[in-house]
């Protein structure tokens, strides 16, 4: 079957396309983005203002549209950390139900990060062993870990490169504030790291989503264009290297780095602050980058619901 997968994140509005079948991969059909910038449509209360539920609404709208035309069956759409963390989350839902009939669901930071998990568990399968996941988005950090196809432990936190830059680093890249986020950053994800530590070292740890595969880029990694299955990772003394050059940077020279979106170019140091504070707490010498990430997990825990109830 066709399904449309319609993700409202943070940073970005993503509809994707896939050809899914039970006992195969997900086919990939038809991409429809737009940079929506929702983390950035808050205002001093914490709510979505009337420009953001516009220009969410008006994006669900245009991938309604989309999904139609390349004949999806089914749409599956959820939000993520900018619209749960929103103080005016049910009525930004609301309004855009109202104008397009699409409900949107909420996924619990847990929930993003136990399907993200899933995803790498499928992409990499169980010779990984025990795998340890991280996934920088533009609201929240997402780690998991585990042996099996669901995590042991899962949990969100309020790390992500779009919050970080907004509520830390606007108009302010001194060294005193860059110091003080990289000690908030630290204490943040150190106060839960060890029940992910517990259990020993991951036999395979793994990074996924666009802040990270930025960050791979940066560091060396092949590009984008070289196809899924080449092998990518992050290595924590590259990063560490380049760090001090990227605090260095303009917004503009930041936007021509390789793999650097001109959208994002401000979220890049907090997520590199974030990526490296992961990798020294949890003593990790690189993060392979995995292709596949959230989308990819609510696709697979669609079509396991499919095999379940043809009673395979």
């Amino acid at each position: 079957m066709r399904l449309g997968v319609l993700d409202i994140g943070s940073n970005t509005g993503h509809l994707l396309v896939v050809d899914a079948s039970v006992g195969a991969a997900p086919l990939p059909a038809s991409s429809f983005k737009e940079p929506l910038r929702l983390a950035e449509h808050l205002d001093d209360g914490g709510a979505v203002t009337p420009a953001g539920i516009d220009a969410l609404a008006g994006f669900v709208a245009n991938a309604l549209e989309v999904a139609e035309d390349k004949g999806c069956e089914d749409m599956l759409p959820f939000a993520t950390s900018a619209v749960r963390d929103a103080t005016n989350s049910d009525e930004v839902l609301r309004a855009v139900e109202d104008r397009t009939g699409v409900a949107i669901g909420v996924l619990p930071g847990e929930d993003e990060a136990r399907l993200t998990f899933l995803a790498v568990r499928r992409w990499f399968g169980w010779s990984s062993g025990r795998l340890a996941v991280f996934d920088i988005g533009g609201g929240s950090l997402e780690i998991a870990a585990g042996s099996n196809e669901w995590p042991d432990i899962a949990w969100s936190m309020p790390l992500g490169a779009a919050r970080l830059a907004r509520e830390h680093l606007a108009g302010d890249r001194s060294d005193a504030t860059i110091r003080a986020l990289r000690k908030k950053i630290r204490a943040d994800i150190a106060r839960d790291a060890g029940d992910l530590l517990r259990s020993g070292a991951p036999d395979h740890p793994v990074a996924t989503s666009k802040t990270f595969r930025s960050l791979a880029r940066i560091c060396g990694a092949a590009p984008s264009d070289d196809g899924p299955r080449v092998a990518r990772s992050l290595p924590a003394d590259v990063l560490s290297d380049r760090l001090p050059k990227l605090a260095e940077m303009s917004d503009e020279e930041l936007g021509d780095l390789p793999g650097v979106s001109p959208s994002r170019t401000h979220q890049i140091l907090p997520g590199a602050l974030v990526a490296l504070a992961v990798m020294d707490i949890f003593d990790l010498p690189a993060l392979e980058i995995c292709p596949w990430a959230l989308r990819e997990g609510v696709i697979l825990e669609r079509i396991d619901a499919i095999r379940r109830s043809n009673g395979d």
